[in-house]
């Protein structure tokens, strides 16, 4: 059987890698608690490799109240502090903070829009956008207005960088690469 072709960036030694590839990235998403779980994940991902965070999926799923934006806004020192002794987390003081912090402000993006899908999509007028120029980049004009509008909302970790990967990831920004067997099956 002839192994199919997928985005350089992918790790075919690591199943879970192969699978968020195959059956996540890069596919519009439209849910509330899908977005929020990638935005709080991708802002972990900071400084870090996106594997990492992969790798560690399920521990931040369980340490974070199943990204339960509601329970995460609540948290207080007390639940920070165990946080920091998790060990199967990225424990970043920082970070944790961060996590507390946005999800207040997804929330209030939540009740201003509706929901946080269409704040995020409003940007694009609901369309996935590609990326046809061929020039490898880590930001985009699209990915600087967002990053600007979370951050004068008072998100934390929400860098063009990080927020560029974060469009792609969810599908705003369409970005499989040419040979991927997923190219031409996305929109």
């Amino acid at each position: 059987m002839q192994e199919l072709h997928r985005c350089r960036w992918v790790n075919l030694t690591n199943p879970a890698y192969v699978r968020y590839h195959d059956l996540e990235w890069g596919r519009p998403h439209y849910d509330d608690a899908y977005l929020f779980e990638l935005l709080l994940l991708e802002s972990f991902q900071a400084g870090l490799s996106w594997e990492c965070i992969l790798n560690k999926r399920e521990a931040f799923h369980r340490a974070f109240d199943g990204f339960d934006p509601q329970k995460i806004a609540a948290y207080e020192a007390e639940k920070c502090a165990a946080l920091m002794q998790d060990a199967g987390i990225v424990r970043n003081r920082l970070k944790i903070a961060a996590a507390v912090n946005n999800a207040k402000i997804f929330l209030a993006i939540q009740a201003e829009w509706g929901s946080f899908s269409e704040y995020l999509w409003h940007f694009t007028g609901g369309n996935v956008l590609r990326d046809d120029s061929g020039i490898p980049r880590a930001t985009s004009p699209l990915s600087d207005a967002i990053s600007k509008d979370l951050k004068k909302r008072g998100m934390k970790f929400v860098g063009s960088t990080i927020i560029y990967a974060y469009l792609q990831a969810v599908g705003v920004l369409y970005a499989h690469e040419p040979g991927c067997f997923l190219e031409k099956k996305c929109p």
